[in-house]
């Protein structure tokens, strides 16, 4: 029998012996700035393929290549290792195990597999139909939180990169195959992540794809795969569907640089445009994720001026964003106000905020939320009444939402336990709008 430090010797941690590569032709590589790279990084999750321990067993020295072209995400695998045990049961099967996880057609050749690429990168164009574009200047390329999203930069400027959002279906020709290929980054970056069901005909996808003009020969240009959303429609009363973001990844060497923010701004404003969508929600967003899209949101109606004028009074619209000035406290009939105070109270009229709702496509919940944070940033701190009217309207949005678990206690820890979640949701508040105003 092995004593644990021999089995420790022969195994490996399968999140480090896996690397990733997106590999581009050698044109496109010499397109590249020096701090871009997209190659050699390695998953967050790999048990749903290893298991929970995320171990492989059997092996020194493992090294595990999955290389995809960098468009059309064709594969290539390869194992190396400087030792391996004879195979047993206990031995870890690597190819036969990813192998279950990819299409077959997978490349071991890396000759063949290069070969590919190069083809591809003249050949592959995104499937679907373009829903939403953007540009950036190569140099800004950079790590870096909330990047800004320009939309227009000079076409003449031969170091810029274009992004593009591609909308698809099961029914987009090719797609299917290209999917097939895609949703290992799933398994491998979302956690609980599992694969859709191709059975299940409604599913919607947005795609995120880099387009780059080669130096060498401006007038080419190659796509390259960044990220993707998977979008499931649900029926809505009385002829129209809720679409629900399910799955929602860009990948490592995209990420934090504004990319996330440039994806779901695409499925938000295919929402509003499609007259038999009405709303949008999200399927248990990731703690990341529900950033992403609470700053994204927020920024949406900041920058709405109609929708900040009647919220917050006609000086609330200035020319530096929508953000809103505060104005001097009156006093009058016992009630306290803010000068030129507009639709959002606090608290908030309902018929109001339901008419916005319903025509900016926002979730129910999120939607409140979002006001709740826009009436926090904006409120006066001397307004005692309002600060007491928005304490109750918070307050009874988080009783009808966690109303059994609170009736389960009695009045005195109901009204603490209340309490103590109103001020943890308004320090998130806070936080959340530090990134935003």
């Amino acid at each position: 029998m092995a004593t644990p430090t021999a089995v420790l010797q022969w195994t490996a941690d399968a999140n480090e012996a896996l690397s990733l590569s997106l590999v581009r032709a050698p044109e496109d590589k010499a397109s590249l700035w020096a701090r871009e790279v997209y190659e050699g990084f390695h998953p967050t999750f790999t048990y749903p393929i290893f298991g929970e321990e995320e171990k492989i067993y059997g092996y020194k020295d493992l090294s595990i290549q999955l290389k995809f072209a960098s468009g059309s995400l064709a594969q290539y695998l390869n194992v190396q290792y400087s030792e391996k045990l004879p195979s047993t049961s206990t031995v870890d099967d690597i190819e036969g195990t990813i192998s279950k996880f990819i299409p077959p057609d997978y490349y071991t050749d890396e000759k063949k597999f290069l070969e590919r690429v190069e083809e591809d990168a003249l050949n592959f164009k995104p499937f679907g139909q373009k829903i939403y574009s953007y540009t950036r200047a190569a140099t800004t390329l950079t790590k870096g939180k909330n990047v800004a999203i320009s939309q227009v930069l000079s076409p003449e400027d031969e170091e810029t990169v274009d992004f593009e959002v591609y909308h698809s279906t099961w029914k987009t020709p090719g797609f299917r195959e290209f999917h097939r290929r895609m949703q290992l980054f799933v398994l491998l970056y979302i956690e609980g992540g599992s694969y859709i069901s191709e059975d299940e005909e409604t599913w919607e996808f947005a795609v995120l794809y880099e387009k780059r003009r080669r130096r060498s020969s401006p007038d080419v240009t190659t796509y390259h795969f960044v990220g993707y959303s998977t979008l499931y429609p649900f029926y809505c009363f009385p002829e129209r569907v809720r679409l629900r973001i399910s799955q929602f990844l860009i990948l490592p060497p995209y990420q934090q640089d504004g990319h996330g923010s440039a994806l779901y701004t695409a499925i938000y404003q295919h929402v509003l445009s499609n007259p038999n969508i009405a709303e949008l929600t999200v399927e248990d967003p990731a703690e990341a994720f529900e950033d992403l899209r609470d700053r994204n949101d927020l920024k949406m109606l900041i920058t709405n001026e109609k929708f900040m004028r009647e919220g917050f009074g006609p000086e609330a619209v200035s020319s530096n964003g929508g953000k809103v000035a505060h104005g001097r406290i009156k006093r009058g009939r016992g009630r306290t106000m803010r000068a030129g105070a507009g639709k959002m109270g606090p608290p908030a009229e309902r018929a109001w905020l339901e008419k916005w709702r319903i025509e900016l496509k926002i979730a129910g919940r999120q939607f409140n939320r979002l006001i709740e944070m826009l009436i926090l940033k904006h409120m006066d701190p001397a307004d005692e009444r309002g600060l007491r009217a928005y304490r109750l309207q918070v307050k009874e949005r988080l009783y009808r939402f966690n109303y059994e678990i609170l009736m389960q206690l009695d009045k005195q820890d109901r009204q603490q336990k209340l309490e103590e979640t109103f001020q943890s949701v308004v320090a998130d508040y806070k936080r959340i709008l530090g990134h935003v105003l």
